[in-house]
């Protein structure tokens, strides 16, 4: 019997899938893929967690930024509007792919169209929603 654990690598890899997968992460994940644009605003995603603190939410957000998985982009300032968002989070090159190549894709259609369906958004959160993007994402 073997007692050799892999490779450094692979126990990276296994590392950041468990880190990935932590269920407030991944449900922020999950947030990314599902929004219509891909790239929600802090807002957006503290409305789509009601049981975790924004706090929390901001957290493990940078935690997925400081990762690779996430990347903040933001409007460049001709292009903010006063009373909407101008920072947003969306996956990174990087990140999509290492999701895709564990299979943690799969779902991402589904997450789209479940997110259609909401009807109960806030007024805040339609508006949100529909704010410019930055058109680089």
């Amino acid at each position: 019997m073997s007692t050799d654990l892999g490779t450094a690598e692979g126990r990276e890899t296994r590392e950041l899938i468990h880190f990935v997968t932590q269920q407030t992460r991944f449900a922020l994940v999950n947030n990314i893929l599902q929004h219509p644009e891909q790239l929600p605003s802090m807002y957006e995603l503290e409305e789509l967690n009601p049981s975790v603190s924004d706090a929390t939410v901001y957290k493990h957000i940078q935690k997925l930024v400081d990762a690779g998985i996430v990347k903040e982009v933001a409007l460049d300032d001709d292009q903010r509007r006063q009373g909407y968002p101008w920072k947003f989070y969306g996956l990174t090159e990087e990140g999509r792919d290492f999701l895709e190549e564990h299979n943690l894709l799969a779902a991402e259609e589904t997450l789209q169209q479940i997110y259609e369906t909401i009807s109960d958004k806030p007024e805040k959160m339609v508006k949100y929603e529909n704010a410019p993007r930055p058109d680089d994402h």
